[in-house]
């Protein structure tokens, strides 16, 4: 399927159909992750009562690429300020219900705030979603040095970025910078005079479930707080689903996989569901 950001550019997405009583769910994705990643995850939402659930590809990457004669630059913040909105419109149209929740990963936790759509959503998890400040990560000058005196360079000479450099997908030269030039900055993008949209952050007041894997070498608890201080105004609950609870590594993009579906997912479906409360073994404080 596919529908229009709200500039007009063409994105791809995935309608599954639900006749559940629960919400509809928008899921957005981390960064360079394709929405196919999220299949087995939106299924099993479907499954457990849900109205219906819509995955999509940001703008840029190869689900969603550019269109034939698209002259407007490509920059991460239109994930959030138009893919994110139009996403969230399809969903309730397709669904016929505004009871609305939604399910972020990484950048898809950073698209809530900036979206200006927080109030439309009942409740809206944050998977591994982080401030993006290289000091912040677990191997800090590895990513200082992949991001800047690798990627960087390699989108000048090519435009892009490749699988090979292990982020994912491939990201078009100015997504990337705009991406690198935000995890050089202490407080990531919300002191970014061109972005006045993070004055959004403050108007969230939707229920946060923010769920932080603890062999995540992005999303540390260092990361993961300070991305949750851009939300003063969100009550938060936090969740720690890590190796402990999986049995196995989980990292930063490993809790949609569908060996965790009886491990990982059951507090997170439930809670996006039905509002349930995760097992206070699950929980941490703060």
């Amino acid at each position: 399927m596919t529908f229009a950001a709200t500039d007009g550019f063409p994105l791809t997405g995935t309608w599954f159909a639900g006749d559940g009583d629960g919400p509809a769910i928008l899921v957005s994705a981390a960064t360079a992750v394709p929405r196919g990643y999220y299949t087995r995850f939106a299924q099993a939402l479907v499954q457990s009562g849900a109205a219906g659930v819509l995955s999509y590809d940001y703008r840029g990457l190869p689900g969603s690429p550019s269109p034939k004669g698209w002259r407007a630059p490509l920059l991460m913040r239109h994930w959030a300020l138009h893919d994110f909105p139009a996403a969230l419109d399809e969903l309730e149209q397709r669904a016929g219900t505004t009871h609305l929740a939604g399910i972020g990963q990484s950048f898809g936790g950073q698209a809530l705030g900036l979206s200006g759509t927080a109030h439309r959503f009942a409740r809206y998890a944050n998977v591994a979603a982080l401030s993006g400040y290289w000091r912040n990560t677990a191997t800090p000058l590895r990513v200082l040095l992949s991001m800047n005196a690798v990627g960087v360079p390699m989108t000048w000479a090519f435009g892009r970025t490749f699988r090979a450099m292990g982020i994912g997908e491939p990201l078009p030269g100015p997504v990337f910078r705009e991406w690198a030039r935000w995890c050089r900055t202490p407080d990531y993008f919300m002191s970014d005079p061109s972005l006045p949209e993070t004055a959004r952050f403050a108007d969230v007041t939707t229920p946060v479930l923010s769920v932080r894997h603890d062999d995540d070498p992005w999303g540390t608890e260092k990361a993961v707080e300070a991305l949750l201080g851009f939300y003063p105004n969100a009550p938060v609950t936090r969740l720690v689903l890590g190796p402990a609870q999986a049995g196995e590594p989980v990292g930063h993009l490993g809790f949609f996989r569908s060996r965790f579906a009886e491990t990982l997912w059951p507090p997170v479906v439930d809670w996006l569901l039905r509002s349930e409360a995760p097992a206070a073994s699950f929980r941490q404080n703060g």
